[in-house]
């Protein structure tokens, strides 16, 4: 079973709340996948991930770069995995329809828009449905000073 963080956003947007987590990700070694909710969207992120300020370096590729084995962070819309990655990120309402998909990843972190009633919704939805599938849950809250777990 995947350990699964939903992380509710509620000072910045999803591109500069996600850097530092997919940093950190690399730095332990790790590989991540990003799924995003449509093409403009991992377009979006793909330009803001290469401005991101901390860290200043996140390499990463898309389908229309190619390479998808060498990249240390692959960014899509669809559920495609060519790095290998243990670690998803879900983004902009990307949904795992199927939570048993999970349990190829070790880790997954749900990042929702705590400003948008309907992703928050959406997140309430996708923690049930992986509760019932018996995953490890977390959920974390951005606050003025990072990250805060409430459960």
């Amino acid at each position: 079973m995947a350990a699964i963080g939903f992380y509710h956003l509620t000072r910045t947007g999803v591109a500069e709340a996600i850097a530092p987590l997919l940093g950190r990700t690399l730095g332990s070694g790790a590989r991540a996948v990003v799924r995003g909710a449509d093409p403009a969207s991992i377009a979006t992120l793909d330009d803001a991930l290469w401005r991101a300020a901390s860290p200043d370096w996140l390499p990463h590729g898309t389908a229309a770069m190619g390479f998808g084995a060498d990249q240390p962070i692959w960014l899509t819309d669809g559920d495609d995995v060519p790095n290998g990655a243990r670690f998803l990120f879900l983004v902009g309402g990307a949904d795992e329809t199927i939570v048993s998909g999970f349990d190829r990843f070790d880790r997954v972190f749900d990042l929702f828009d705590g400003n948008d009633q309907a992703a928050v919704i959406g997140a309430r939805a996708r923690w049930a449905a992986a509760k019932v599938a018996g995953h490890g849950l977390t959920y974390w809250q951005q606050t003025e000073r990072g990250w805060v777990q409430k459960s």
